[in-house]
């Protein structure tokens, strides 16, 4: 799947980026409870998924009440 064939915002997600959208898609992370199921060094791991990503990721979570796995 390239970038431009991903959707600029996917569920219940914060706009991160296509790079890091296109790499949660292809996961399989569409919402953030997935995301929560997920360690911060599991997305670094996704290529496309940057710090930046996960700054705004962990805001979402935390607005929600949720947070990464250790």
């Amino acid at each position: 799947m390239s970038t431009r064939d991903s959707p600029a915002q996917i569920g219940d997600l914060p706009p991160v980026g296509r790079p890091a959208n296109s790499a949660l898609l292809e996961a399989g992370i569409t919402s953030l409870t997935q995301v929560a199921a997920c360690s911060r060094s599991h997305l670094l791991a996704m290529h496309g998924v940057g710090p930046k990503a996960i700054r705004i990721l962990e805001a979402a979570l935390e607005a929600k009440g949720l947070r990464f796995i250790d």
